[in-house]
């Protein structure tokens, strides 16, 4: 009879998490307030009930399960967010992603790490570990500052929007070579400095990986925009029949091959995502693929969330020390804000949606995925259980903080944008340059 409560328990609460995810954006939509944030007290609340059939939720001793359940959402987000940037991908019309990511990004990183060290007193491997697993951005958790579906419009999303969700896009991949820099550290010296892993990291973590991911996602992105649009035989020509589920298979398989071949998952992923869409741009099977993608997204986004609240509620933060919850509110409202703001040149952006983009770091899924893979693949002189409280800490304060800011901001902002543009001041135009 327990078993079948207990099994009436799991079913009840997945349906009635995916009705959620249905009905909370729209419920939340123009408040101060998200989806995230009720999927994270859900959670809390319900394991927080006197029943003796909910599993005991352990990262650390399930850190296998937490890596793949994370890796498949961070997957389905990055195609939707290449699925759903309407702006052709360049040199100068991605000016402001490429700031954030050169400069905002590894800057960031150093000052998270060196805080860590100096504040902690952790190992250097554990100090980059932090600062690495910290570096992506998830705009998926608070919906208001992301790009929405595509449209035919070529520059229809603003700068604040495009930047975020590109961001996002990129730096989930980017992200890894500093989590595998902070792996090898470790394995060459757990508890001080060594600079021998240093050769082959920038060889192969860095520039081999990196590159391969690229060019595999573009590669496969090109390949099936030839094959889903201009295919001459209409069974392979995909577009004509709108099934949305193939952006999930296009997703996978991009990941897959770019692994296989020793490339970033992540990079070929959101690479071929953007090929994908370049291929043709204003066909409507993009926001049926998006569409897809969105629902699948949500769904996975709030059991993973639901079973975050679930697992502060069993006392996932009792490892959490002052330093560490410093920490993380150093990061969010200072080394993020200050550094994301400086690495933007004037010339991309009024300075409201400069200092809208550089405060609005979201922390989220991507953080938990690298956490799980780190800890999997080495030993780092400092107890899991800290670190994983630390990381779940500044992603709650992640959610609510940016969570409750972002409709009223992004509302001001965008008043703000139509007030210039009726204007005619063109002050925070959302016109990007084109590329040759």
């Amino acid at each position: 009879m327990k078993e079948l409560a207990g099994t009436g328990l799991f079913y009840a609460i997945l349906g009635l998490g995916a009705l959620g995810a249905a009905i909370l954006p729209r419920v939340v939509a123009n408040r101060p307030l998200s989806a995230p944030m009720i999927f994270l007290a859900t959670g809390f609340g319900v394991f927080l009930l006197p029943y003796g059939g909910l599993p005991d939720l352990d990262p650390v001793a399930s850190g296998s399960a937490v890596t793949h359940l994370t890796e498949m959402c961070v997957i389905v987000a990055l195609m939707g967010a290449g699925l759903a940037i309407n702006r052709p991908f360049g040199p100068r019309s991605w000016a402001t992603t490429w700031q954030l990511l050169g400069a905002a990004m590894p800057l960031t990183i150093l000052a998270t790490a060196l805080v860590a060290w100096g504040l902690l007193g952790w190992a250097p491997a554990v100090a980059l570990l932090v600062a690495a697993v910290l570096a992506p951005t998830d705009p998926v958790l608070a919906g208001e500052v992301r790009v929405g579906e595509p449209t035919d419009a070529r520059y229809d999303e603003d700068e604040v929007r495009f930047a975020l969700t590109s961001e996002a896009g990129l730096n989930d991949g980017l992200a890894f070579p500093f989590v595998a820099a902070a792996v090898a550290l470790t394995t060459a010296s757990p508890e001080g400095w060594s600079g021998s892993w240093v050769g082959h990291w920038a060889w192969y973590d860095v520039l081999l990986r990196v590159a391969m991911g690229t060019v595999v996602g573009m590669a496969f992105g090109r390949l099936l925009g030839r094959l889903f649009f201009q295919a001459r035989n209409e069974s392979l020509r995909l577009s004509a029949h709108s099934e949305g589920f193939v952006a999930l298979a296009t997703a996978f398989a991009a990941y897959g091959l770019a692994e296989l071949l020793h490339g970033y998952g992540f990079l070929a992923v959101f690479a071929t995502a953007v090929s994908l869409r370049a291929a043709e741009r204003p066909h409507g099977y993009h926001r049926v693929m998006h569409t897809f993608m969105d629902q699948i997204e949500r769904l996975l986004t709030a059991a993973l969330l639901f079973l975050v609240g679930g697992y502060v509620a069993q006392g996932g933060l009792s490892a959490l020390t002052w330093q560490g919850a410093t920490l993380a509110l150093l990061l969010l409202l200072v080394i993020r804000p200050v550094i994301g703001f400086l690495s933007q040149r004037p010339a991309t952006g009024a300075p409201s949606a400069r200092l809208v983009i550089a405060g609005f770091g979201i922390r989220g899924i991507g953080s938990f995925f690298y956490l799980a893979y780190a800890l999997d693949h080495a030993e780092f002189a400092a107890p899991a259980a800290q670190l994983w409280a630390l990381v779940t800490f500044t992603v709650l304060v992640s959610v609510f903080l940016h969570g409750a800011a972002a409709t009223p901001v992004v509302a001001r902002l965008d008043r703000r944008n139509r007030r210039d543009r009726r204007d005619g001041a063109g002050a925070e135009s959302d016109t990007a340059p084109e590329d040759p």
